[in-house]
């Protein structure tokens, strides 16, 4: 054992010791739909008008720790209640990691139904906080509400996380199933609403009727990916405790600018989704006709998870690569989800071109 692995043993909490570091994988040239990312870019002239706008930043000063232009045009843009506090992340992902840092510790405990996503176990790992995961149904994926609200009795959860519509399932859970579980919460619920823009139904609305609900959502699905840029909507009380532990800056000059800009042309972010939408509904129905797909389920988001010939998942994830195609592999990442694979929508040549390869890699 080396001097750094003595230290390493020694120092690093075993819980931190233990985890795989979260990995994604290098596209390179190939068509990207493992990512669930908008495929749209901005036309010339809109690009030009954002490059103009970031001419007048100043990056050699500090960030508005605030930021408080952005909060107002999202206030002004997005559907969120005036009497809720706002809090911003780079990204859904620091959006948790503040939640287990304020909420977490020893004998403390997040729920979440399952298979759901990644970064509620990895995150409450690293916060010092027991995961606890309560599987969905096995035919449909919906949520078993009789099986939620018994762990929640029994584990008592700190944190409750509900993806809505779930990752990497794609649907959106049963709304009086999801009240049931929020009005037994002993602690938090989270409604990840992440793919919002993609389903027509939020929780958005009943925040100031459950002092124990926190909204969280992102830009990254409408288009801004790049930009990291998260945002957690609650009682102003919560908002308050959470501040505390978020560093500041954390929103840097550039997304500001860069997120002001895009709410001031949310109409462009609203016709690409509607576009996802729709082909949604057309990539569903042709990847049902491919020989060797198994199931396809219903999504409302912008994905789609399938399930292929038992024992075929891994070959028909590696033909599509070798095809020019990189999609999910969700096979061995969760029982639930064996045989699985998950293609984000594309535009409708990327859809084609993943169609294509996937009828030829299934007939091989």
């Amino acid at each position: 054992m080396t001097e750094a692995s003595e230290r390493i043993r020694r120092l690093v909490r075993p819980a931190v010791q233990a985890m795989q570091a979260y990995q994604v994988a290098e596209p390179g040239d190939l068509i990207k739909l493992d990512a669930m990312e908008n495929p749209y870019r901005w036309d010339p002239a809109l690009v030009d008008a954002w490059l103009e706008t970031l001419r007048g930043v100043q990056v050699n000063r500090y960030p508005d720790p605030a930021a408080t232009e952005l909060r107002e045009r999202m206030r002004s843009r997005l559907d969120i209640p005036p009497q809720a506090g706002l809090l911003l992340g780079n990204g859904s992902d620091e959006l948790i990691q503040l939640l287990g840092m304020a909420l977490g510790g020893r004998r403390r405990t997040v729920l979440a139904p399952g298979p759901g996503f990644v970064m509620y176990r990895l995150i409450a790992g690293f916060t010092g906080m027991e995961f606890v995961e309560v599987s969905l149904n096995a035919e449909d994926f919906s949520l078993d509400v009789d099986a939620m609200i018994a762990a929640v009795r029994a584990h008592d959860p700190a944190i409750i996380y509900i993806a809505y519509p779930n990752n990497p399932t794609g649907n959106a859970f049963d709304r009086a199933a999801v009240d049931a579980v929020i009005r037994e919460a002993p602690g938090i619920v989270v409604l990840d609403e992440a793919y919002h823009a993609f389903c027509g139904e939020t929780f958005m609305d009943a925040i100031t009727g459950y002092p124990q609900l926190l909204v969280m959502r992102t830009l990254s699905k409408m288009g801004l990916a790049g930009l990291r840029l998260g945002y957690l909507a609650a009682h102003p009380d919560w908002i308050g405790q959470l501040e505390k532990c978020r560093l500041p800056y954390n929103i840097n000059a550039l997304t500001q600018a860069s997120a002001c800009f895009a709410l001031d042309h949310l109409d462009v972010l609203e016709r690409h989704t509607a576009r996802i939408r729709a082909d949604r509904l057309v990539l569903h129905d042709a990847l049902a006709r491919i020989p060797g797909v198994e199931r396809v389920w219903p999504s409302q988001a912008n994905f789609i998870t399938c399930r292929v010939a038992a024992g075929s998942a891994a070959g028909v994830h590696e033909g599509l690569r070798e095809r020019g195609v990189l999609i999910k592999k969700l096979d061995g990442t969760h029982p639930a989800l064996t045989d699985c694979l998950r293609v984000t929508v594309g535009t409708p040549e990327e859809n084609a071109r993943f169609l294509d390869a996937m009828t030829e890699v299934c007939a091989a």
